[in-house]
């Protein structure tokens, strides 16, 4: 078949090499010259740990799908290095303890340390902790290079043609009209356009069960060592829904967030790139519009908290910046598919789980439409 994918983001590109690896030729739009909005404004996590028991399968399918596409691409930089959620605290403490003794915890690679095992594991870990929630399954990727690395991949096979700078204007049919007037000819149309939900997508699928959502994160200069896990703080076990339970319903009863964490709606989340930086965040803005600017209070807290588990001055911080991502506000969905037309079919809102969960919701995508 003929595939036509209009964005170049993570969800547009898995499409695209999902396509390509069934044997089908690819026709790729993105109306910037690159991707930049969520896909490139991230941490690069294959994040397992925290997924609610719903997400599970389908997030240790895109472990293993990313894993697979590490090995054929290496220019992603995918690395198993799994994660420490560091426990500051009692409270937190007695929801790791919980967590590992679920029966989906051998899933997800749980295994709780003390501080000293953690530090075995990580030894750029120097600050001050009670214990560490290791998450075997969490890897990264990068997410600056990881889009570039697959196009190249994909353009080796002859079935796979990139067109940036282009923007898709109107679908008849399954035939794609871009805003020089070119017509692209396809059997099947896949939209995945990230956060962009009006214009082509609600003329399509009008307004969508969707909502975007901001962060703000940072990249440091170089550590100067290795920091050999991605690293997550105990205000991650109050975001993600696999912690839910009685012993979380108790830390969040006994132990209030810090202000600015409270403020901003913060977690702890710290990865190492290969170039040996540290990308640092994040907040979460679920109220538009949306600031134009960032705010200073975040950045610092952060740089404050993880110079405590570091037991290290943090190297300057070279780059900060804001992102928005569109997030499905269906219960229980992880992702908003419509088919508005026949041989049309809009995908978009995985939330912040879009480069986890990217390769298996193309897969997915593929088995759904037979492909």
């Amino acid at each position: 078949m003929r595939i036509i994918i209009i964005g170049g983001g993570i969800l547009g590109t898995a499409h695209a090499f999902e396509a390509v690896r069934r044997g089908h030729q690819v026709i790729h739009l993105e109306r910037e010259t690159e991707a930049r909005g969520a896909t490139v404004r991230n941490f690069g996590l294959v994040w397992v740990s925290g997924r609610s028991s719903g997400e599970l399968e389908i997030t240790l399918r895109a472990r293993q799908l990313w894993e697979e596409i590490g090995a054929a691409v290496p220019g992603v930089g995918f690395r198993a290095n799994g994660s420490l959620t560091l426990l500051r605290t009692p409270a937190e403490l007695a929801v790791a303890e919980e967590v590992v003794g679920r029966s989906d915890a051998d899933a997800r690679g749980f295994t709780l340390l003390d501080a000293d095992e953690a530090r075995t594991l990580n030894a750029a870990l120097r600050g001050k902790f009670l214990a560490a929630l290791h998450c075997s399954r969490d890897a990264a990727v990068e997410s600056r290079q990881a889009m570039p690395a697959l196009r190249d991949h994909l353009s080796a096979t002859g079935r796979y043609t990139f067109l940036p700078g282009v923007e898709a204007r109107a679908i008849t049919g399954t035939r794609v009209r871009d805003d020089r007037g070119v017509q692209h000819d396809g059997d099947l149309v896949v939209v995945c356009t990230g956060a962009a939900h009006g214009g082509l997508v609600r003329e399509l699928a009008g307004d969508l069960p969707v909502r975007r959502v901001r962060l703000q994160m940072m990249q440091t200069a170089p550590l100067g060592e290795q920091l050999s896990t991605s690293i997550a703080d105990g205000d991650s076990l109050r975001y993600y829904p696999g912690y839910a339970g009685a012993a979380l319903d108790g830390l969040i009863r006994s132990q209030p967030q810090d202000l600015v964490a409270e403020q901003h709606h913060m977690q702890m989340l710290c990865v190492q790139r290969l170039g040996g930086g540290l990308t640092i965040g994040d907040t979460h803005d679920y109220s538009e519009p949306f600031p134009f600017d960032v705010t200073e209070a975040p950045y610092d807290y952060l740089v404050g908290l993880v110079e405590e588990l570091l037991g290290r001055t943090l190297p300057p911080v070279e780059r900060r910046w804001a992102g928005v991502y569109s997030q499905c506000t269906d219960d229980g969905a992880v992702v908003c598919r419509r088919s508005p037309a026949e041989g049309v079919h809009l995908v978009t809102g995985p939330g912040g789980r879009g480069m986890t969960l990217g390769p298996a919701l193309a897969e997915q995508t593929a088995d759904l439409l037979g492909l």
